[in-house]
């Protein structure tokens, strides 16, 4: 039965809480000033829903609304989860694409993958689908973004694809889209891509001596930050980002700061003579403003990944920079007598075995200084 009326309403004069029916309340603060409130349940959970206040809300306005939450509940809908849906504004899929590129890229610690992140949105999908709400984006969308260069370029198609979806599943999570995004239903409507073996063209390492010797006939800084490259075994990023101040020549160690590795740990790697060489002859484009061991054109940023490649470019060979390191690889398992253990370690590759990466407890350092200098003279033959 209701308790209320206007008359009544307009009498109250003590402040508290007034009872009308079914769990609608008049919080009154004073004379004709308070508010509507509803308390219901919801999933077995309590709810209290303001309603407005008494000078905007007449009870007449406030039962109607009561009325219709309860329908709402009844019909299997929770009004304050649909309120919360009516306050959200819906993206863009460009716009949301912004917000999940700034968020995630501090966390990638390459530099290029950073931007290269953004720049395939920005020629394959936004100029397409930039404009559409992320809440109206299904498989068949995906599909007509994707299916011109699924073929075409299939490498970049895979990395759109995955983009995409990081996209939209963050709408998901963010409570813009109804449902994850539909990858499986998308990969199934796209023809199926030819399979690549997925390894980097590497040199055999027969040919390395005599593509030294080559290399080192004309001197640059990309030709020596190459051969730095071939002699530590290690990566196109490492390198190029090397400082004077990770490299400590007495004790013949280069230690690549973890935020600098793939794998995230920090890496100690034995230089060797011929390595000390190097860098004493790339010491005339030290630049203290950015203290790069190989530094660009613009000596505050390192040299990009593609001026590594073009020397090897020039030279008419159809093999990759990171191929130099299954080179090494390939030489250590068939000229020498040291462990894969060993050689994994060089090459700072994660264990795999997450129960024998518990218990390893050593990074095989004076191992690794003999295999280095094994390495330098088979190069330098």
């Amino acid at each position: 039965m209701k308790q209320l009326t206007a008359t009544k309403i307009r009498n109250l004069k003590e402040p508290g809480r007034y009872s009308d029916s079914d769990g609608l309340t008049l919080i009154l603060t004073g004379p004709m000033k308070g508010r509507w409130n509803l308390r219901v349940q919801v999933n077995g959970r309590r709810r209290d829903i303001g309603l407005g206040s008494l000078g905007v809300v007449s009870l007449a306005k406030a039962r109607e609304a009561a009325f219709l939450i309860r329908k709402d509940i009844h019909n299997g809908l929770d009004p304050v989860a649909e309120r919360q849906k009516a306050k959200l504004i819906v993206p863009t899929f460009k716009e949301a694409a912004i917000r999940v590129h700034e968020e995630h890229r501090k966390g990638w610690k390459n530099g290029k993958h950073q931007k290269q992140w953004i720049r395939t949105l920005e020629k394959y999908v936004f100029p397409k689908i930039g404009n559409r709400l992320v809440n109206d984006m299904e498989g068949p969308t995906m599909r007509d973004v994707l299916s011109p260069i699924w073929l075409e370029k299939p490498e970049t198609a895979r990395r759109v694809k995955e983009r995409i979806g990081l996209v939209l599943d963050w709408s998901y999570a963010n409570g813009f889209r109804s449902s994850e995004a539909p990858l499986r239903s998308v990969g199934r409507g796209l023809p199926k891509q030819p399979k690549q073996d997925g390894h980097f063209a590497a040199m055999p390492y027969e040919q390395l001596p005599l593509f030294l010797a080559s290399l080192r006939s004309k001197e640059n800084v990309s030709r020596l930050a190459l051969e730095f490259l071939i002699l530590t075994a290690t990566r196109s990023g490492e390198v190029r980002g090397a400082k004077w101040d990770e490299i400590d020549i007495r004790s013949r160690l280069w230690t690549i700061p973890a935020e600098r590795m793939k794998a995230g740990k920090a890496h100690s790697i034995p230089v060797t003579d011929a390595a000390v060489v190097v860098l004493e002859r790339a010491r005339i484009y030290y630049a203290p403003v950015s203290n790069l061991v190989f530094p660009g054109k613009n000596v505050k940023r390192p040299l990009s990944d593609m001026t590594l490649l073009k020397v090897l470019r020039v030279a008419e060979l159809p093999y990759t920079v990171h191929g130099f390191r299954s080179s090494f690889r390939d030489w250590v398992a068939e000229q020498t007598s040291y462990t894969g253990e060993v050689a994994e370690a060089a090459l700072a590759h994660a264990v795999a075995n997450k129960v024998e990466a518990a218990y390893r407890r050593t990074n095989y350092l004076e191992k690794r200084r003999d295999l280095m200098r094994d390495w330098e003279q088979f190069c330098s033959k």
